[in-house]
């Protein structure tokens, strides 16, 4: 890669990049991401870069030159949204169904099946910390394991809406008991009723509501001195192209696990208006408040999102605006975006501390969205079949039908 005059990015090794000039004459970089065996380009001149440059020294596939089909187990294609904007849509549904008739002939050997009704993931008000079914033996321990693995992977092709239970279930990977298998068999016949789902990524401008977002005055703050200046990477390439908007709902479930009473953190983050990241996973401390909890996830979200910064601007991608943050606890949104409020609670105090130094920066301001508008809220609670569960789930997938034959 370095003869072609590429460079690994510094944020992510399988990353190279080069910059080049489109035929309009703007500027921009070549990207070329590496991930063993397969190979992804995204240039104005893809295919001539494939045929001419990489392919001149690698053994290509005939099939696979041309606009991306398959990538990673998912499915690519191009779609037109309904406001006439192009995008690239990702899609899971061969691999989840794949996967689930893999379950279907395990189960047939053993004379079993699939439960036929599985609205939700899992059942609403199981408790996997709960159970106290006997435990599983070796053989079925390792395809617990493995059914984990499935589902993660699913999880990371764009299937959001398993994320909080997949990450529930992984929690008991160490001594899985029949009472957690059956769940997971139950996540399958979920996933086999809805496996027609792809993930939509819509480069649109997202709607960012700037009053909501005001810059305050950090001068009479403990950060007063930071004069809102991000610290910037000091290798960072020069940036080319169109910037891109970071958005990001934030939620907590306070004392959800009802053995330990940790709290679960969720987060979604977007740029422009597609999702790049989601995030479910129980917290490491336990918090005494809700406020706690909710400030601790608040921490998590702008941590990745600081990273994420820092990966845009390697990437040679102007990150000039600060990112939008919603969450639903208001006194958390408070405590973040006043200048001269106070908290002195040390757990809290450091999250408290090191979310107001991004605010100071203006690496990110904070925003309060109503629960019902959290779409969060699908990676920390167990929300049963309804409205507010298939809300959620269609502002992040797509449901599609038949594309595949």
């Amino acid at each position: 890669m370095r003869h072609l005059e590429f460079v690994s990015c510094p944020a992510d090794p399988d990353v190279w990049m080069r910059p080049a000039v489109k035929s309009n004459g703007d500027e921009y970089y070549e990207y070329v991401l590496l991930y063993t065996d397969d190979v992804l380009v995204v240039s104005e001149n893809g295919e001539r870069l494939l045929r001419e440059k990489i392919g001149k020294y690698f053994e290509l596939k005939e099939a696979s030159i041309g606009p991306p089909k398959l990538y990673l187990g998912g499915h690519m294609r191009k779609v037109q949204l309904d406001n006439g904007v192009n995008a690239w849509a990702f899609s899971s549904s061969k691999y989840v169904q794949e996967a689930v008739k893999n379950v279907e002939r395990y189960l047939d050997e053993e004379g079993g099946s699939l439960p036929r009704k599985a609205e939700t993931p899992i059942q609403t008000s199981y408790r996997p910390e709960l159970d106290v079914t006997p435990e599983l033996g070796p053989t079925q321990a390792a395809y617990y394991q493995s059914l984990i693995g499935m589902l993660r992977w699913m999880v990371e092709l764009g299937r959001v809406d398993i994320c909080l239970e997949t990450s529930m279930m992984s929690s008991h990977l160490a001594m899985p008991r029949e009472g957690h298998l059956a769940q997971l068999f139950h996540m399958f016949a979920h996933l086999k009723k809805y496996h027609n789902t792809e993930m939509v990524f819509d480069p649109s401008d997202p709607v960012v509501e700037m009053d909501d977002f005001q810059r305050k005055d950090w001068t009479s703050s403990e950060f007063g001195h930071v004069d809102g200046k991000e610290e910037l990477p000091p290798n960072m390439p020069k940036p080319r192209g169109l910037g891109l908007v970071i958005t990001a709902k934030v939620d907590a479930d306070h004392a959800s696990d009802t053995l330990t009473r940790r709290s679960r953190t969720g987060f979604i983050v977007y740029l422009n208006c597609a999702p790049v990241y989601w995030m479910s996973k129980k917290q490491a401390s336990v918090e005494s408040s809700t406020f706690g909890s909710e400030f601790i996830a608040m921490k998590h979200c702008c941590e990745y999102i600081r990273g994420l910064r820092y990966k845009l601007r390697m990437m040679g991608i102007p990150c000039e605006d600060p990112a939008f943050i919603q969450g639903d606890n208001q006194s958390v949104l408070a405590n973040t975006s006043i200048p001269d409020s106070t908290l002195k609670k040390k757990s809290q105090s450091i999250a408290y501390h090191l979310v107001r130094e991004g605010a100071a920066r203006d690496e990110w301001r904070t925003s309060y969205v109503n629960t019902h508008d959290n779409e969060s809220d699908l990676l920390t609670k167990v929300l049963p079949a309804g409205e507010k569960r298939h809300g959620f789930v269609r502002r992040v997938l797509h449901h599609i039908f038949n594309i595949f034959g």
